[in-house]
């Protein structure tokens, strides 16, 4: 809600912050997650989402993660799920135990199948990320079957109660896009897809320019999409990981960013490059985004301070108190 500050000017809410972790490969690394999602929950995300590595390689850590989040924290934990390498009853059963450990967000995606593999090779019964979307919402229609209701004001009227569904279904867009994609027009009608088979939030991978997201948005409204999108941002603190996110995303990193990591000799100024690349690029975008998505990859320091930057991590008294009074 908006309100005013005591000089009269008119006070804006936060919008809403999201992150991204990955599960940790180590004890060490599970003990340094623990307490980096801690810092996070301490401003109020509206999600933190944990990945899922394909065929469930993952699996058991991701669910540790998660399962931390919500036995720890009030924040709303999102799991990951890919297609690639998983059959209808696989993909079925691990909708249903995420469900039944208490997670109701997801992020349904297609995957990558592993390294050199065909494209098509192995990917499974699930083809795209819309089918899983489709499987997340049956799974959870089979565990809560229509139950009977009472009308108020008439004793002995019964409806047919409305059944739960997933509090967050999210799916990925790409505003640089997609790797395997013949052009932005694919890339808009395979989201639109997407939201056809029941997704309610998209989440970008990452970009370099606010003209990409903002383009990619007024193109997929145009298109027929209206789920909120999400920009998805990194703060890329070193030049070997800003390569490796090029090789991986086949996006080219930027020069104005690349440039000046590659010749820059000491860490701490490393760390304000790309915290302050990070911040302007959040801050070009943010005006019309719906919030933030910030990749972490698994360490607080740099995403806590884009929002330093931006003037966003301070959050008022009363934020998050209805997500955070819902039962477990």
């Amino acid at each position: 809600m908006t309100g005013s500050a005591p000089d009269g000017d008119v006070v804006r809410p936060r919008p809403p912050i999201s992150f991204e972790l990955f599960p940790p490969r180590t004890d060490a690394a599970a003990l340094a997650l623990g307490r980096t999602i801690d810092r996070l929950a301490e401003v109020d995300p509206a999600f933190i989402s944990v990945t899922f590595g394909a065929g469930g390689s993952s699996r058991e850590r991701s669910l540790t993660v998660l399962r931390y989040m919500l036995e720890h924290t009030d924040v709303e934990p999102m799991a990951h799920l890919t297609c690639v390498g998983s059959s209808h009853a696989e993909a079925n059963r691990l909708v249903r135990e995420f469900l039944d450990a208490g997670i109701t967000s997801f992020l349904a995606l297609r995957g990558d199948p592993p390294e050199g593999a065909d494209a098509e090779a192995g990917i499974g019964d699930l083809r795209s990320a819309a089918e899983l979307v489709q499987l997340i919402h049956r799974v959870q229609e089979e565990r809560e079957p229509y139950g009977q209701a009472g009308i108020p004001g008439i004793p002995g009227a019964t409806r047919i109660r409305e059944r739960p569904r997933p509090e967050r279904v999210a799916v990925a867009a790409f505003p640089s896009g997609h790797p395997r994609s013949r052009g932005i027009g694919q890339d808009v009608d395979v989201l639109l897809a997407k939201e056809v088979a029941g997704a309610n939030l998209a989440i970008t991978q990452l970009f370099w320019h606010a003209d990409d997201y903002l383009g990619f948005v007024e193109r997929a409204r145009a298109g027929g999409v209206s789920i909120p999108i999400l920009p998805g941002i990194m703060p890329v603190t070193t030049p070997a990981r800003l390569a490796r996110l090029e090789q991986l995303t086949g996006v080219p990193a930027p020069s104005e960013l690349a440039i000046p990591l590659e010749i820059e000799p000491d860490a701490d100024a490393l760390f304000d490059l790309g915290v302050d690349f990070a911040a302007a690029l959040a801050a070009e975008v943010l005006p019309g985004a719906p919030g933030l998505h910030l990749y972490t990859f698994n360490r607080h320091e740099a995403v806590l301070a884009v929002l330093d930057r931006l003037g966003l991590r301070t959050i008022p008294a009363h934020a998050g108190t209805e997500r955070n009074t819902r039962t477990r």
